[in-house]
């Protein structure tokens, strides 16, 4: 079917009380693994390309792109595509012609002015072209001289009325709040702050969105949903199911050198954790 856009998705999620997943992907792998598990489960998903991603591509946007786009235009669910944790102007303007309705453009390494007026810009330019713009704050707990905390590093904290001026003042259409989980935890133990959940979504209209979803329980995630939260980010659970069915292939099969049987192994973990995501998802909402 041909490609969804994230902000239709988003919406139609919020109004039923419901969350999105949004997995991130590296490889082809990944991409057939989130389709394959989005269509199991009959769910609508976003397939996530980072900066990071791009750079470990060897800077080029587009290959991994075509790769998402023939794969969501092929797939028996809505498959959006989103440019996530974009720092480089460069990369956000290849954004449009790649594919991708909607992007995460990242300046939450500058202090709140720089951050705001950066967003600002990049929401401007990203919506004269029709893309949905996620953004976070950075400034939490970076104050007082201190630098700028990284949003989902632990301890840090997304606080509702600056959260309101951020909102207000760039114009995003939606936010990414920390509120106790953090990126590429490997463990699931992050405890989120749920009461702060409920202020911030009192505090803002936009869509919020939980950045660091591997690190929190499935009860955690039910919550979440439940607090508000529309947009739920995975990537390292992924790749965690990924390198440990290769693992435990290799390990069972130390002679194999066919890259097709241990990257099939790792391409149905993923998709296997997808459904289970989806699933956990789902337990909430219309």
């Amino acid at each position: 079917m041909p490609l969804a856009s994230t902000g239709d998705l988003i919406t139609r999620a919020a109004a039923a009380r419901r969350a999105v997943a949004a997995f991130n992907v590296i490889t082809l792998e990944h991409i057939e693994a989130v389709v394959a598990g989005a269509e199991t489960a009959g769910s609508p998903v976003v397939l996530q390309v980072s900066e990071n991603a791009v750079t470990y591509r060897y800077g080029r946007l587009l290959p991994l792109a075509r790769a998402a786009v023939a794969a969501a235009e092929r797939a028996g669910v809505p498959v959006a595509l989103h440019l996530d944790h974009v720092q480089s102007d460069d990369l956000l303007r290849q954004a449009p012609d790649a594919g991708f309705s909607s992007v995460m453009y990242d300046a939450a390494r500058l202090p709140y002015a720089g951050n705001l007026a950066a967003t600002r810009a990049a929401a401007d330019w990203a919506h004269a072209r029709g893309l949905w713009i996620e953004a976070e704050l950075g400034e939490i707990g970076g104050k007082d001289g201190r630098p700028p905390l990284d949003a989902h590093a632990p301890g840090a904290r997304t606080d509702p009325t600056r959260a309101r001026d951020f909102v207000a003042g760039t114009g995003v259409d939606a936010l990414a709040v920390a509120v106790g989980s953090a990126h590429a935890m490997t463990t699931r133990t992050a405890v989120l702050d749920l009461g702060l959940l409920k202020r911030l979504s009192a505090a803002l209209s936009v869509p919020l969105v939980l950045h660091g979803s591997s690190g929190v329980p499935d009860d955690g995630l039910v919550a979440a949903v439940v607090g508000g939260i529309t947009k739920v980010n995975v990537g390292t659970a992924l790749n965690a199911a990924m390198t440990g069915a290769i693992r435990e292939f290799l390990t069972a099969r130390p002679e194999a050198v066919d890259s097709r049987h241990y990257l099939g192994a790792g391409r149905e973990a993923m998709a296997r954790e997808v459904r289970r995501i989806i699933g956990v998802l789902s337990r909430t909402g219309g």
